[in-house]
């Protein structure tokens, strides 16, 4: 396909362009393989970072609960938590093959086009400039005249987006000189193209993923039987890890996890390449939220304060009813008033206590059971 007409009399053309198939990301697997594993492979392998770091106890002062804690208060085994993770990540592959097939094949060679199109609008812009200017009492062509020479394409700007010598040859091709764009409309355009844009996408779609998690997370505590036959499973977890961050019901995993983001993806006209980044960064945020630790140096726990130990109070049974947002931004908590307000300290440490005494009481218990045993 080829265009080289401009928009407007006067403007510089557009280029030409030919459009082909996007190469795969990865020489050695497709794209469309990549965007249904990578997030789970992320998945795993801050699990296991985490789960290294569990069992070693390598930074014990972080931590959010104690290992006695995690042994004496999760009412699932880390068994059954991997057993239906497994499930719900099935589910998602399969749901992110149905996008996958749904969607066209992302095509490439289009993007200095489309970035002349963003220069052209500027361009364009640029003639509202001299008006502007007049609400505040400058003249704009007086200006422009006093600094075309020391200054040509500020001078071209306030005069409204006239650049008379700003020209090239169309299509490289020696002849008649056409108008050309200033080398800072083109880095602008490159700007909003390459990085403002895909910027606002993503962004959207993570606060549409929060709104959507917010009422449904809340929907399923406040209605009894969503959280009795749904919900109550993943509170099975009162010490959360990493791994067990999508231990849940399947149909609770499918509405609030899967759905929100397909829909997050799809409402916001996410290209195939950017959908694979926001499915690979909610999955790591979401590992991050029930990973159990405070570190200091997670930059997951720094971007927004939804972190580890602000979704952890969600986890508890003195906090349950409130910190539904997950997995971004907090903001729905505050405007709802549902955000857990006060300090925790002594709630934390009172838990610890009673974990560790409860499981000194088994080992105790135990030996005086296997004394007994040997006397008999």
């Amino acid at each position: 396909m080829a265009n080289a007409t401009t928009i407007a009399s006067g403007l510089p053309p557009l280029p030409t362009y030919e459009t082909r198939p996007m190469p795969d990301l990865l020489p050695f697997i497709s794209d469309f393989w990549l965007s249904l594993i990578l997030p789970h492979v992320a998945y795993w392998v801050i699990s296991m970072f985490f789960h290294v770091i569990d069992v070693y106890d390598l930074f014990p002062k972080y931590r959010l609960h104690t290992p006695e804690e995690i042994a004496q208060r999760n009412l699932a085994s880390r068994y059954e938590v991997a057993r239906d993770v497994i499930v719900e990540q099935i589910i998602q592959i399969a749901t992110s093959a149905v996008l996958s097939l749904t969607e066209p094949r992302q095509m490439t060679g289009m993007e200095d086009y489309d970035v002349a199109v963003w220069a052209t609008r500027i361009r364009l812009a640029q003639g509202a400039l001299p008006s502007i200017l007049g609400v505040v009492g400058l003249n704009a062509a007086a200006i422009s005249k006093n600094i075309a020479a020391s200054h040509p394409l500020l001078a071209g700007a306030l005069a409204g987006g006239h650049y008379p010598f700003l020209t090239a040859a169309l299509d490289g091709v020696a002849g008649t000189p056409v108008p050309a764009f200033a080398t800072w409309e083109i880095v602008v355009a490159k700007a909003i193209y390459w990085f403002i844009i895909p910027f606002v996408q993503l962004w959207l779609a993570a606060c549409f993923l929060d709104v959507w998690q917010y009422f449904w997370h809340r929907a399923m505590h406040l209605n009894k039987w969503m959280y009795t036959n749904w919900h109550a499973r993943h509170h099975r977890l009162y010490v959360p890890y990493a791994y067990g961050a999508l231990y849940n019901h399947p149909v609770e995993g499918f509405v609030l996890d899967t759905l929100g983001a397909a829909l997050g993806y799809k409402i916001t006209f996410l290209s195939p390449r950017m959908g694979m980044a926001f499915f690979t960064c909610s999955m790591m945020k979401t590992v991050d939220d029930h990973c159990g630790y405070a570190l200091p140096f997670d930059p997951l726990q720094h971007i927004t304060s939804n972190n580890a130990a602000y979704h952890d109070i969600h986890h508890q049974s003195w906090g349950i009813k409130t910190n539904f947002s997950q997995p971004f931004f907090t903001i729905w908590d505050r405007w709802m008033g549902t955000q857990w307000e006060g300090d925790v300290k002594a709630k934390y440490a009172r838990a610890r206590e009673a974990a560790a005494a409860k499981q000194a009481q088994e080992i105790k218990d135990a030996a005086a059971g296997n004394g007994t045993a040997k006397a008999e």
